[in-house]
Formats: structure tokens, sequence, C-alpha cells
């Protein structure tokens, strides 16, 4: 199969990254490079359905592993994942073993967060330092989420769209999961497939602790890049901060922050060499404005808003990772294109002995006691309604291609990308009636 079929497949099959924001999967696969890394680290905290895909897919990412070599004429494939991972490590020998793949080998990663943040990951395999605000294709390097990697093989052999989602339900419920659903269903009704939450006062992330979102409304949508439904007590410390109110976070920031630097030391993305002092933009909201420093804003914009320096650097309890999300809206409201401020990167000297660890990240996130192995459900799933969004990726919204009252059968496009614009296609995830077309497209059964 050549480089355009295997694109054009993907591309059809509304691919995007399963692991962080869905670039879409088929851009990527456009790309020359050297080396296309699989993302398994499982990176967040209680999230569990990379780990059960590697266990239990292997045969499939590893194809899709090899057809994103193919795509991008990378000479080597390598699968991340965390050493402490044992079962998963000897899955994937076995299977590699089996089928005498020689361009594919393993990456042991440590235990710590954000092991499978794109640009550290880059950093750990290859020892390359992705530009600040770059891309890892600017250093010869593909990145794919082993879900997206297991799409992509469907997609190619099967033609199968993206119509369902693996992740983990976790926290103040019944029992741990993990679970495969299809995309449009509400996040209650995934809290129903644990059994319920155990608790009447709570509130939901979707996504995982440090980098999801807290969501009121249970009837919120999963799509493509939904890793997670945790449920948690309303005053738990993973929610303080998420759902604040932004003029109060800057007020907080502005009264509080004592310059100790411990954002700043401990950031992912200023321990790689890019210019990114956290502690410096917070002592900007101190200062009056006629001593703001736009260049010092700007750098807000290479924020990966992983969040350690709100759930574990910051010793006021304040969010730098909040202030820089919302400078970074700013700034793009504004149409501001940050360019990178160095060529050569030096990866500081302490880098090392500042990852965090997980389990200690645990502790301080007080989730420990919710890091249980899910079970694996497999029940039938009966959702009569869902609710699918034209958005779920970077870029611009799908185009509906369907209206009120058509009849769609699970797998049919419902939204084609824009022309000449980033994108992906979003298709049924159920068979039934077209209830509605707005930002999402409703299907009943």
């Amino acid at each position: 199969m050549i480089k355009q079929e295997i694109v054009e497949k993907v591309r059809a099959a509304g691919v995007v990254g399963a692991g962080g924001a869905g670039f879409p999967t088929h851009v990527k696969l456009e790309a020359d490079v050297e080396r296309v890394l699989g993302n398994g680290a499982s990176c967040e905290p209680l999230l569990m359905s990379d780990l059960f895909l590697v266990e239990n897919e292997s045969e499939d990412i590893l194809s899709g592993l090899s057809m994103v070599m193919q795509s991008t004429g990378a000479g080597r494939g390598t699968l991340c994942l965390k050493e402490k991972h044992f079962e998963a490590f000897g899955t994937l020998e076995k299977m590699i073993s089996k089928h005498k793949i020689k361009d594919i080998d393993i990456f042991r990663l440590g235990d710590f967060y954000p092991a499978g943040d794109e640009m550290v990951l880059v950093y750990e395999v290859m020892n390359r330092v992705v530009p600040e605000g770059g891309f890892p294709l600017q250093v010869g390097v593909v990145v794919n989420n082993v879900e997206s990697l297991l799409n992509i093989a469907r997609a190619v052999k099967t033609d199968k769209p993206v119509t369902e989602r693996y992740l983990t339900v976790a926290g103040e419920v019944q029992k741990n999961l993990v679970v495969k659903v299809p995309v449009g269903i509400s996040v209650g009704e995934v809290i129903n497939l644990a059994g319920g939450a155990t608790i009447s006062d709570f509130k939901v992330i979707v996504g995982g602790p440090m980098m999801g979102q807290v969501v009121t409304d249970l009837s919120t949508s999963v799509d493509k890049t939904t890793s997670g439904v945790i449920v948690l007590p309303i005053n738990h410390n993973v929610i303080a901060g998420k759902t604040d109110d932004p003029e109060r976070i800057r007020q907080i920031t502005r009264l509080f922050c004592c310059q100790c630097s411990r954002c700043t030391d401990l950031c992912p993305r200023t321990l790689l060499g890019h210019s990114l002092e956290s502690h410096k933009i917070m002592r900007q909201l101190g200062v009056g404005s006629q001593l703001v420093s736009e260049a010092l804003l700007e750098d807000a914009l290479i924020c990966s808003e992983c969040g350690i320096c709100e759930k574990f650097a910051c010793p006021m309890m304040i969010s730098p990772r909040e202030v820089n999300a919302q400078i970074k809206r700013e700034m793009m409201e504004k149409g501001v294109d940050r360019s990178p401020k160095k060529i050569d990167y030096q990866p500081s000297a302490f880098r090392d002995v500042r990852k965090i660890p997980t389990k200690r990240l645990m502790e301080r996130l007080q989730v420990s006691r919710y890091d249980q192995h899910p079970e694996i459900f497999t029940g039938k799933i009966e959702v009569k309604k869902a609710t699918i969004p034209l958005k779920q990726h970077i870029g611009a919204p799908a185009i509906p291609v369907v209206k009120t009252g058509d009849r769609v059968d699970k797998g049919d496009l419902v939204g084609e990308i824009p022309n000449k614009t980033l994108g992906a296609r979003v298709h049924a995830s159920i068979s039934g009636v077209v209830e509605s077309v707005g930002t999402d497209v409703v299907i009943r059964q």
C-alpha cells in the first residue's frame, strides 16, 4: 500500500490523536520522518485504558505502528511504556518475536509525570529537544498514542471509522472500569456503567486529574479524546482551582505569589531548555500596567498546562497553569504568533532529579486510594441517544452532511472536513434518526 492510500484511509476514518488534544492523524502521516514513537505511557494518574489496549490489542497496535512507519518512511518504530508495566512489556515482546519484527523496539520509561508528554517523550527516547511551540516533526519524529495506532490499523485494514472510545472510569464509583463506549454517550451514562457514584455530592473530571476539565452537566458527551471519567467529592484537592473564577485566580496570584520560582524549577518545558519562566509571568500580574512585558507574557503560549506548577510545585496553592491558560487565550484572540526565542536548547542539569514520581504525585493529589486495577467492562451497552460533537479535534469543526430526520447507520459520515482546512471527519456512533444538527449531531435510536 502506498503512502497516499494509507493517508486517505486514515483521513476517511476520522482518526485523531487519542492521547491529547486530538490532532488529525492523517496530517502526521503525510510527513517524512526518521522514527515513529508509539505512546503507551499512561501518563496521567488513574488512567489505565492505554495499558489495557497494549495488553489486549498488541497485534493491531504493532500493525498500526508499521503502517505509520510505511507512510512516513521511518526506518524505525518504538513503543514507549513505563518500565513498571511488566505484563504489557511481555505481551509486546512475545508479539514482536512471533512476527519476527526487526524494525520495531520497546523503550522503558521511568514512572514519572508527564512521561507521556510528546516533547518529554521525544527527549527521553531520542535525546532531541523539540523547539518551543513546535512539533516532534521538526526533529524527525512522529508520535502517536497507542489507541490512535489501533484506530489506524482498523481504518487501513477494514475501513472502520472512529465511532468508539476506550476510557477509564475511576474515583467515587462502585467499581473502577476500562470500557469501550460509543462516541456521543453521556458522562452520566458512563458513570452508571460503573455502578453509579458512591456519594451524592460530587463533581466529574473528564480526562485525567492533572489536565482534565470539570464538567457539571452529566449530559456532557464523550468524544474521541476522552480518556477518563473521574468522580470526586466536590471539595476534593483535584477539583480545587479547576472551578475558581478566572478573575479571582488572578487576584489570588497577585496577592500570594511569593516568587519562590518552584513553578519554573519543576516545569517540564523549562527543564527541556524552553524559555518559559512561570514565576516571572506571575510577577507581571502584580506590577503596574506600564511595566508589563508583552514579550514575557507571550511565553505563556508554550505552557503545556500539565498542572505540575498548580498541583505539585506551588507552596502557596495558586495556579500558574490557569493564569498561563488565560493569557494564552487572550494572546490567541489577538492573533499573537510567538516565534521561538532560541535555536539551541540546553536541558537543565537538574532535569533527572526534578522529575515528579507518579506515586508522590498521587499522594499530593489525594487520589492514591482510587488507584485500583480496573475491571474490564464486557456487558452490553444500550445507547438510545448519541450527541456527537462536530469538533472533537484541533482545527475547524466538521461541516454537517446530514439534516434533521435523516436515517443513519453506525459508521455513516455525519460531518466532513471543511475545504482546505485542518480538521477531521465525524461519523455516527449508533444507528438511528438525526434528531437535531447544530454544533452537535444528535442521533436517537
